[in-house]
């Protein structure tokens, strides 16, 4: 795993680390993802929660840890979600502290059943979130179905944005409905001062990219805090 800081420019402090993973050669997460099948779906989905927890526990994390999950790995929530509360409570890293996201590039098969594991999700005290948020196959249609805790904006969907219209006022929108529905918004893969400058006069206080900090192999990246204007 690679941990990413996740920063709330308010208080200049780390709201949470993204557990990333990567090969033992350091190879991406692109190259792991495109070896699960439907075959090994459950047991990798499983192998990462436990290995992010383990590590964090090791490094000593004391905010929140975001962790990303496979939905359609998931066959019954509550039974699904035990090697997870195992590993917490075996090395003493407290629920609370855990966002799970999904990933709105996953193609969603059964909706209703997303809608379960994200309501046990939240009885077990976890976070939850939508990753990659205006990039994928459902964009509002999944935040009408359920409302996570936090919506993360996709980078694609931000690059460049300091220079275009379009862009910014399809963001303006996103957070104004966040707004409404009480649902904390994260512009990630922010790369530029620019990005930033905009994002920020949007209302936006989390960030994550390259302009903050790197992913950094099994260890915690210090962090470079760009100034306001």
């Amino acid at each position: 795993m690679a941990f990413q800081p996740i920063v709330d420019v308010r208080t200049r402090s780390v709201f949470a680390y993204e557990a990333l993973v990567r090969g033992l050669d350091g190879s991406g997460a692109g190259q792991i993802l495109s070896q699960v099948t439907t075959d090994n779906r459950y047991q990798f989905d499983q192998a990462c929660r436990v290995q992010a927890i383990i590590l964090a526990a090791q490094l000593g994390i004391a905010c929140h840890v975001s962790i990303n999950f496979l939905p359609n790995a998931v066959y019954e929530p509550a039974a699904c979600i035990r090697k997870t509360l195992e590993a917490a409570h075996h090395h003493q890293f407290p629920t609370q502290n855990l966002i799970f996201e999904i990933t709105e590039n996953e193609r969603v098969v059964d909706k209703d059943h997303l809608k379960r594991i994200m309501q046990e999700y939240r009885r077990r005290g976890f976070k939850t979130a939508i990753d990659d948020f205006g990039s994928g196959y459902s964009g509002l249609n999944l935040l009408a179905e359920f409302q996570p805790d936090i919506i993360k904006l996709d980078m694609e969907l931000l690059r460049n944005i300091d220079s275009d219209p379009v862009r910014q006022a399809i963001t303006q929108g996103i957070v104004g409905v966040c707004k409404a529905l009480s649902i904390e918004v994260i512009a990630e893969g922010i790369e530029t001062q620019a990005e930033f400058q905009t994002l920020h006069a949007m209302g936006i206080y989390y960030f994550q990219g390259y302009l903050f900090a790197k992913p950094a192999f099994e260890q915690l990246a210090s962090v470079s805090w760009p100034e306001l204007d």
